[in-house]
């Protein structure tokens, strides 16, 4: 028995094919205001998959980065008049806590951007050796067209690439680059930003090469599972892809696995439009079981749209599921099986267990699977 996933890169649902150890890297938060639903759907998504795995009999082990060095967290610092750093610690605290108030597994680890700048550097170098990267206006940029498999991962055309490209901050316009696709490595900082010497001269990371970085030390050149929200896949992890594999020279992820976006009143949930749902306040009405179900009644793939009635509507249903209390012999716990082998299909593990808690049976050991405690 395995888990069946959809991959974002070979467009298709294929099994998860890993051996005892099954290594997983989410990309984690940039630590400069409070986690919103947005954040815990991508973190639920990679929660449920470690509990199957783990009930399948695989050890899991799954890093969760801290982008603590980066143009948001520097701009808000900056804004608020404290130093990044405290910044950063202030707002993972914050984060821990509604991740651990909403059941989630703790990470294997959970590293910090700065703490890799000897990596960062080292596989700057090793892409520059390889003739993969160039140093240009006190920056050090990859060079795209070095990698034949560039668009491998989001299969976006050129102008698509560009147009995300630009809407990530990728600067398509920086004169210093050979081709608008090229994406920093390193670059200088400014005056009032905090900067490590190096031979390409004092500066800091690109975003794209710190989870690199950290994927390789934390985990090793190839990674079982990788991913993150759905508009990571365009520029992150296509930019990831191209300047690991050009430095190790094997595949750098099995699978790919990406979470559809949240949204409110029709926009995309981001912190830049303020149109957030945030966890604290979802866990001052109601329990942890109900959020999370509220969380996974939505297919991990798929963007959705969050209602105030989904948490009164996921309220009622634990409720019905912790007044079932007949013997179920197992039926819970194959119902939930059965459905997230199939791509992590959360709605209809819910449908199952709503039929089941119906006639009276119990469910508490299929919703303990969910991480929804009765």
């Amino acid at each position: 028995m395995t888990v069946n996933l959809y991959d974002t890169a070979r467009q298709g649902i294929f099994p998860i094919e890993a051996g005892p150890v099954v290594t997983l890297y989410s990309c984690g938060i940039t630590p400069y205001d409070t986690a919103h639903l947005g954040h815990a759907a991508v973190y639920m998504a990679f929660d449920i998959l470690q509990r199957r795995l783990r009930d399948l009999g695989h050890e899991t082990r799954c890093v969760r980065n801290v982008t603590d060095v980066d143009d948001d967290i520097l701009r808000k610092a900056r804004e608020l008049g404290v130093h990044y750093l405290d910044l950063a610690a202030e707002q993972m605290a914050t984060f821990d806590r509604q991740m651990a108030a909403l059941g989630l597994l703790p990470s294997y680890s959970e590293p910090r951007a700065t703490s890799a700048i000897p990596e960062i550097l080292s596989l700057i170098q090793a892409a520059i050796d390889r003739g993969a990267a160039y140093q240009s206006g006190g920056a050090v940029y990859f060079d795209a067209s070095s990698f034949a498999a560039f668009g491998s991962v989001s299969h976006r055309d050129r102008a698509e690439m560009l147009a995300l490209a630009a809407e990530h901050g990728g600067n398509v316009d920086d004169p210093n680059k050979r081709d608008p696709l090229d994406f920093v490595l390193w670059q200088p900082s400014l005056e009032d930003e905090p900067a490590w010497e190096s031979r390409f001269g004092p500066g800091r990371p690109g975003w794209h090469v710190e989870c690199s970085a950290l994927a390789l030390r934390e985990l090793g050149e190839t990674l079982d599972v990788h991913g993150g929200g759905r508009d990571l896949v365009f520029p992150h992890h296509e930019c990831e892809t191209a300047q690991s594999e050009t430095v190790t020279g094997r595949p750098f992820v099995r699978h790919w696995f990406h979470i559809g976006l949240v949204g409110l009143d029709g926009t995309k949930m981001s912190k830049s439009l303020g149109n957030l749902v945030f966890v604290d306040d979802l866990l001052e009405r109601a329990d942890a079981a109900a959020v999370r179900t509220a969380l996974l009644a939505h297919h991990y793939r798929f963007d959705w749209e969050w209602h105030d009635g989904d948490l009164d509507h996921a309220v009622a249903r634990v409720e019905r599921w912790r007044g079932a209390t007949a013997d179920d012999d197992g039926a819970s716990l194959a119902v939930v099986r059965a459905a997230l082998d199939d791509d992590l299909d959360t709605p209809r593990a819910l449908a199952g267990l709503d039929e089941l808690a119906a006639s009276g049976l119990s469910v508490r050991a299929g919703a303990a699977l969910l991480g929804v405690t009765l």
